[in-house]
């Protein structure tokens, strides 16, 4: 099944209670959490990622660094911090010598990424050749799909750029923020999506509070996966 990414995020930054709000989090019995690179100073981060691991939990950080300076200060960080996964950035050739030999997982961003909260430019023919650019290089596992950030049809995109990664994993991020969204993902053949303003304010139909859309977000996610395996 997909995996479900929970962010610790809000707008494309850490929250400020990121690390009082990992329990709950955790008691919902979400295993891959993650959190992006700004919002919080390093040194929380670093006590963050250690709760999550101690939590039993893949930990993933997501890249939304504009410059390659900042980029290459991210990649650092994911090493510092001891990551399972470094999603986004877009500049493998600063990133990748810095993971090489950690261990950590590296899925960037196809296409061209503007702007913060970040979306995703050009149009679908690009998208693709960028994401089998960027798979062609050794240390790349993965990407990370933009796709509800794009001005392109997502469900066309999403399904021409996890035919494109073959075996190799694509996770859906950014305003996955309805249950039809993250069918679409799923259905496209997306390994994974995260989800992080949507489930913190509550936007999914049913009960509200964290814990309660954390499990109507799994429970699509669960009701889906099955479905697609039963065909």
């Amino acid at each position: 099944m997909a995996d479900f990414i929970f962010m610790l995020t809000r707008a494309d930054r850490t929250i400020a209670d990121a690390e009082a709000r990992l329990p709950e989090v955790l008691a919902a019995g979400v295993r891959h959490i993650g959190f992006k690179d700004v919002g919080l100073p390093l040194a929380q981060l670093r006590k963050l990622a250690s709760a999550i691991r101690a939590g039993g939990a893949r930990l993933y950080l997501e890249v939304v660094s504009l410059d390659a300076a900042s980029e290459e200060a991210s990649a650092r960080a994911a090493v510092e911090l001891e990551v399972e996964v470094l999603m986004g950035g877009t500049r493998p050739e600063v990133a990748l010598p810095i993971l090489a030999g950690t261990g950590i997982r590296y899925y960037p961003f196809p296409g061209q990424i503007l702007g913060h909260p970040s979306v995703l430019a050009g149009d679908i023919e690009d998208i693709v050749a960028s994401a089998r650019a960027l798979l062609d290089r050794d240390g790349v596992h993965g990407l990370d799909l933009l796709a509800y950030r794009s001005a392109q049809e997502a469900p066309e995109l999403m399904r021409r750029v996890c035919e494109a990664a073959g075996e190799k994993p694509v996770v859906v991020a950014g305003s996955l923020d309805c249950p039809e969204r993250i069918e679409a993902a799923i259905a496209a053949g997306a390994a994974g999506f995260t989800v992080g303003t949507a489930a913190l304010d509550g936007v999914f139909p049913g009960e509200k509070g964290l814990a309660a859309q954390l499990g109507i977000i799994e429970g699509v996610r669960a009701r889906f996966s099955q479905g697609r395996q039963g065909k």
